[in-house]
């Protein structure tokens, strides 16, 4: 039960914190919004996970606030619309940094928290 609550916590946190971002004005119909947060997402993850974060504090961090910080369907749906609205080159550059970004930052926070 106490998982249940340090889940619901961290994903409260999460949530408000990805409203948040995403309430920046963008006038470029690029979603920097959605990029940030899954960049972001992807290296805190990563440290948590070098630093070998367990229990309660992983259920709160890594389940929780990630989870619900994260959006790996927002992500989608924006690939969809921009191919579909013919914007080649932002649907194109939004893929390739979102997943080699993406995976380079999860790495280095992986190996940061290992070092720490």
């Amino acid at each position: 039960m106490n998982e249940i609550i340090f889940v619901s916590i961290g994903g409260f946190f999460g949530a408000i914190s990805r409203f948040a971002i995403s309430r920046i004005p963008n006038k470029t119909g690029f979603p920097f919004a959605t990029l940030s947060v899954n960049l972001i997402g992807a290296f805190l993850l990563g440290l948590i996970f070098g630093l070998d974060v367990k229990g309660s504090l992983y259920s709160l961090m890594g389940i929780g606030f990630m989870g619900a910080f994260t959006t790996f369907s927002t992500l989608m749906l924006e690939s969809v619309k921009l191919n579909k609205e013919k914007k080649i080159k932002f649907y194109y550059s939004y893929l390739l940094s979102s997943y080699t970004i993406g995976l380079i930052l999860a790495f280095c926070g992986l190996l940061l928290g290992r070092w720490m």
